[in-house]
């Protein structure tokens, strides 16, 4: 069976009830808040959440409003944004991301949270657990501070002879902290060790790879998160220049060159966000809605970066590839 398949299937067994026909309020109808981590314009995020709300039925400007709220990459504007949605006295505000999902937890205890690729929801505070959140805030996890292993042992695959492994994370993005944490116990069981290069703006890139380089790392894990995702290309880049082999977040810095990725399909986690909303705005309370776990991770391969390093991927890693770049 189609992976992709398997994963649509265990989210709707999750999610399963009847859906009766969205509300038709007066006006507008309900009105949602989306705390974006990137620029305004079109993007795959926005189109997917959109997506999502159109499979339901919901139609913005008729049934339903959207107020956005667009950081542009810049963390540090997320808690005031998160606070004009809370004036607006929006019906659920949706947090794609680590960072909007804590800028909004921490804006409001009463509105209701819908949150999306959160690393850990659990360990970053948002949730009591996934069973029974509690409080305010529900969603979709992305559990990808728990990969911190499976990931080292695929780039362990592709370059067999590393034994330093440079870490790029953002020490303001709560998720890259957990994420780093969960590759710091891995990493003695597979015989590594890690050289954590912390980087808080763009202008820090260059100073890390030189960093990597002077400290021989013969290979690195770039951690997804809003300052990574949205530099995803000069990323890539610097990491084609310097020649060295990387595991990334999450698919997008694959499509963007890089060399591969192990994670859940982010675009997907969004859409299915929409249900979610759909939920709460018939009145389901958000702790008591069990976070979705992914079940099913989708392995990149950039067999065209890989050639372009001379690396040569095994044909047991290909095969259980889901999708190969070439």
């Amino acid at each position: 069976m189609d992976r992709r398949a398997l994963l649509l299937g265990a989210s709707a067994a999750l999610l399963a009830a009847p859906l009766a026909a969205p509300p038709r309020a007066a006006g507008n109808g309900p009105r949602v808040g989306f705390l974006f981590y990137g620029a305004p314009g079109p993007s795959p995020e926005l189109d997917a959440f959109q997506r999502g709300l159109r499979d339901l039925g919901y139609l913005e400007g008729q049934n339903i409003t959207v107020d956005y709220r667009f950081a542009a990459g810049e963390l540090q504007r997320l808690p005031a944004l998160a606070a004009e949605l809370v004036r607006l006295k929006v019906n659920v505000i949706v947090a794609p991301g680590t960072p909007a999902s804590m800028a909004a937890k921490n804006a409001t205890s009463t509105l209701p949270i819908v949150f999306v690729g959160v690393a850990d929801a659990a360990g970053a505070g948002l949730i009591a657990s996934i069973a029974r959140p509690g409080g305010n805030a529900t969603g979709l996890t992305s559990i990808s501070a728990a990969l911190g292993g499976k990931r080292l042992e695929l780039l362990k695959v592709v370059a067999p002879k590393a034994t330093r492994v440079a870490v790029l994370y953002n020490p303001a993005d709560q998720s890259n902290v957990l994420v780093l944490t969960e590759l710091q116990k891995s990493s003695r069981a597979l015989g590594l060790t890690l050289q954590p290069l912390a980087v808080r703006g763009p202008g820090e890139f260059e100073g890390a790879f030189a960093s990597m380089s002077r400290e021989r790392a013969q290979a690195l894990f770039v951690a997804a998160g809003v300052l990574t995702t949205e530099h995803r290309k000069s990323l890539v880049a610097l990491a084609a220049r310097s020649r060295i082999p990387a595991m990334w977040g999450e698919r997008q810095f694959v499509e963007a060159g890089g060399l591969m990725s192990y994670a859940v399909d982010f675009y997907d986690e969004i859409r299915r966000s929409a249900t979610y909303v759909d939920k709460i705005l018939k009145g389901a309370q958000p702790g008591d809605l069990p976070v979705e776990q992914p079940t099913i991770f989708e392995l990149v391969i950039n067999l065209k970066t890989a050639k372009a390093l001379g690396l040569s991927v095994p044909q047991s890693l290909l095969s259980r590839a889901d999708q190969i770049i070439e």
